[in-house]
């Protein structure tokens, strides 16, 4: 095969090593290439040696594998002296019954001087610092609603039916009712007297539900988690402060256009900026960043017959966000995405047609960073006057074929 790349690297990365194989061209152009291969330590020090040895050798690029996290440390390491690429390793699978550190460092980098990689999206440094940040929040937010959880699932044990009249248990009301049942209260009435607002309303409906088989074992419980859940609000508390430091001067302008977008509030377009950057260069289309995300329909086709649409698994955390997103949009009246998820839920259901309202604003958000203009909503008609376009061109199409020329003028 034709040689792309003079001098070129693949490293096979590990917890604990890393095995590099190096290519470069013999002295006069020989037959076959040279070929080097040494292993190094991951601690600081051995990435460095890797550096060193990299340069010495003439290297320009170099490929590596995306297992867990450990590729991280070699990436930074190795960022900004030389060109880098992250392959998925299911994209390279070697030979079977030939799997040794050594041969898949080689067999990266005969792949690699061939181009015959094609590297991973890895954002810069800032970039997967907001992403740690973002997901980070995430996960808090997911472990706090587990603790909400756990918490009314603890009141169902000791029959205290709370949740039936409380639409939000941690809210003012079911705090202070809560709090009050841990100091050892026990009298409906002082516990109904609790209720603050609206709730206030429904002091007799709550005066029949909050007696219950109270013990002190379920008090005990309710501490703990009312404690964790505490704890993760201030947590998540300083992650947004956090985020939003890194953020505004950086990404101010960015986040304002995703803002632009109806259904994304300041949480999702950070996660959907920490996911997909602002600069979509490593995008070429549109549709280069929806097959990325896999939220476009699956392309599987044998003898003829068209096989399974899936979208596929892709970016999860880019998913939930654009998922969170496209509901919100699909449940604002007077929108273009409102009408889009009606128009394909008649088609493929609820599903296929959430996944292209998230189709449709992934796409308009890669025209916007690409142009720099803010979201302009095609309207809740586009797609009556597009069919009313559409038929009349057809319409006119046909009169031609029949030779027919007309003279097109709108009606008064």
């Amino acid at each position: 095969m034709k040689v792309v790349i003079e001098r070129c690297a693949g490293l096979d990365v590990h917890k604990k090593t890393v095995v590099a194989c190096v290519r470069t061209p013999r002295p006069g152009g020989g037959r076959p290439r040279r070929r080097e291969t040494r292993t190094f330590k991951t601690t600081m020090k051995g990435l460095e040696a890797l550096r060193a040895w990299l340069s010495s050798r003439g290297v320009t690029d170099a490929a590596m594998e995306s297992t867990g996290v450990y590729w991280r440390p070699v990436w930074a390491v190795l960022e900004g002296g030389f060109r880098l690429l992250l392959v998925n390793a299911r994209h390279v699978k070697h030979v079977p019954g030939r799997k040794t550190d050594v041969r898949d460092c080689e067999w990266l980098a005969r792949l690699l001087e061939c181009g015959l990689l094609r590297g991973s999206f890895v954002p810069p440094a800032e970039i997967r610092d907001l992403r740690d940040l973002t997901r980070l929040r995430k996960t808090l937010v997911r472990e706090r609603s587990s603790q909400v959880n756990r918490v009314s699932k603890i009141l169902e044990l000791a029959n205290v039916k709370l949740g039936s009249v409380v639409s939000n248990v941690m809210g003012v009301t079911g705090r202070a009712i809560l709090e009050a049942m841990i100091a050892g209260e026990d009298d409906p009435k002082a516990l109904a007297g609790l209720a603050k607002g609206s709730l206030r309303g429904k002091r007799r409906e709550l005066a029949e539900v909050v007696p219950g088989l109270v013990r002190d074992h379920h008090r005990f419980l309710l501490r703990r988690h009312l404690d964790m859940i505490d704890e993760l609000d201030r947590q998540i508390a300083t992650i947004e402060a956090r985020i939003l430091a890194e953020t505004t001067v950086p990404f101010g302008a960015a986040l304002a256009l995703l803002e632009s977008v109806p259904g994304v509030a300041r949480r999702s377009a950070e996660a959907i900026l920490a996911e997909i950057g602002d600069d979509m260069s490593r995008f070429p289309t549109a549709a280069h960043l929806a097959s990325w995300a896999r939220v476009c329909p699956g392309n599987h086709e044998s003898a003829g017959k068209r096989k399974s649409a899936k979208t596929g698994r892709g970016n999860a955390w880019l998913r939930d966000a654009l998922s969170q997103v496209a509901w919100a949009a699909a449940r604002t009246k007077g929108g273009y995405y409102r009408s889009l998820y009606y128009r394909m839920r008649s088609r493929g259901g609820s599903k296929k047609a959430i996944v292209a309202v998230q189709h449709a604003i992934l796409v308009a958000i890669w025209h916007m960073f690409t142009t720099g203009s803010t979201h302009e909503d095609l309207g809740p008609d586009h797609f009556k006057r597009r069919d009313e376009e559409r038929r009349k061109r057809h319409h006119l199409n046909q009169l031609r074929k029949m030779g027919v020329e007309l003279e097109i003028r709108e009606a008064a």
